[in-house]
């Protein structure tokens, strides 16, 4: 029955009660051993202490880096992408949109992922060299539109 239940007989032992005098096993250092800043009252020490020396945190570069102030975030569409879910014809900013290949308003950067098939009108913010080789490989045209 579950009321008749007990643990095996020696499996537990009663904790071992520290610092309660020397007759009790545990007394006079009380298991901190002797001296030292371990064996005082008191000894917790804050998270990241390092014993005195200069913190990790502190000795990490204070400055994150840089980011220029105009830099312009471009939204890429590569031309696998185009291969694989367009058919050929003519394409701007808008209708990659209404495709949803688009789906910011960051200016657009066409990027070379794969050689085209198909023969696209492309029209775009910006594009890479390897892009617009192979566009224009597969009869293709490219016109780059200036940045508002």
């Amino acid at each position: 029955m579950l009321h008749t239940l007990k643990p095996a007989r020696g499996s537990i032992q009663k904790r071992k009660r520290v610092a309660r005098g020397n007759s009790a096993g545990g007394g006079t250092t009380g298991g901190r051993g002797t001296k030292g800043q371990q064996s005082r009252s008191g000894k917790g020490r804050r998270f990241g202490f390092e014993g005195g020396q200069v913190p990790l945190i502190r000795r990490q570069p204070k400055m994150g880096g840089f980011k220029r102030p105009r830099r312009v975030l471009y939204e890429i569409v590569n031309l696998d992408v185009l291969e694989a879910k367009l058919q050929a014809g003519t394409y701007d900013i808008a209708a990659l949109k209404q495709a949803k290949i688009v789906r910011s308003s960051r200016p657009v950067k066409l990027l070379a992922g794969a050689a085209l098939t198909k023969k696209f009108a492309l029209s775009a913010n910006a594009a890479s060299k390897g892009a617009k080789k192979a566009v224009e490989q597969a009869g293709g045209s490219l016109q780059i539109l200036k940045l508002s």
